[in-house]
């Protein structure tokens, strides 16, 4: 651990359940800043801008800023910018991201790129059956991430990517992915805070795509024990974490930072 420079941090899961704090974790966040090192909040979360979500976090009492946040959104926008640069897109999503999709082009129909989002009651019938059409019409399919389901307080929720399966099977398409498990979305958190990648840590509660995606990306990963965590998804994962925390509260001590 003595070579970590920076840490690469999950929030919904690790640091907040429906964005109120979990145990120690404030103060986890807190030590591991007045050690000196990089921190990046890097989430999959696409129902808030990375300004709102710092605003939350900070009332919480995190210390952080949207300069700290990189969400799939942003992720996708800089995607776009450089694959599908002008395209006309029909964005499918839960919650209001347009101040980090910048410049992106949105439309109702005649899309050149449908792009998936995270899920909410706006995945209905209808709006599936037209990102449909616009596949079947030749338009390409950008996802912000994979994520079957996220626990809330109120337990599991499913997520958009069960409708993306879904989408691709009846299209068939294959999504380009921006958000994690892409490498890309690594890569962005990495060049931002100016790290290799072995010498970050990524904590997640997702063992596919937080820990097991960072360390095919060269990072160490971290699994915490906390959020979607499920010990029967671990004991069938694809492959083994470096390090496995009770939660994030736990983490200075793996650093060595713990008094």
């Amino acid at each position: 651990m003595a070579s970590v420079r920076a840490v690469l941090i999950d929030i919904d899961g690790v640091l907040t359940v429906s964005w109120k704090p979990l145990p120690g974790a404030v103060e986890a966040l807190r030590g591991i800043r007045a050690a000196g090192l990089g921190v990046a909040l890097v989430t999959n979360t696409t129902s808030r801008t990375r300004a709102s979500i710092a605003d939350t976090l900070s009332e919480a009492g995190f210390e952080v800023g949207a300069q700290d946040v990189l969400t799939a959104p942003a992720v996708t926008a800089a995607h776009l910018a450089e694959h599908h640069p002008g395209a006309r897109c029909l964005l499918l999503n839960s919650g209001d991201i347009a101040a980090d999709l910048g410049d992106v082009t949105l439309v109702d129909e005649g899309a050149d790129v449908v792009v998936v989002g995270g899920a909410g009651p706006e995945f209905d019938y209808a709006a599936l059956d037209r990102a449909f059409g616009e596949l079947q019409r030749g338009a390409r399919l950008v996802a912000m991430h994979r994520n079957l389901y996220w626990r809330t307080d109120a337990g599991f929720r499913l997520d958009s990517g069960a409708f993306l399966l879904g989408l691709e099977r009846a299209a068939r398409v294959e999504a380009e992915v921006t958000g994690k498990p892409s490498p890309a979305f690594f890569a962005a958190a990495l060049a931002r805070l100016g790290v290799d990648a072995e010498r970050a840590l990524m904590i997640g509660d997702d063992i596919e795509s937080d820990v097991l995606a960072a360390q095919r990306a060269g990072l160490t990963g971290v699994l915490v024990k906390t959020g979607k965590y499920q010990p029967e998804t671990h004991e069938n994962a694809s492959g083994t974490p470096d390090h496995v925390l009770d939660s994030f509260a736990d983490a200075p001590a793996l650093l060595g930072l713990a008094e």
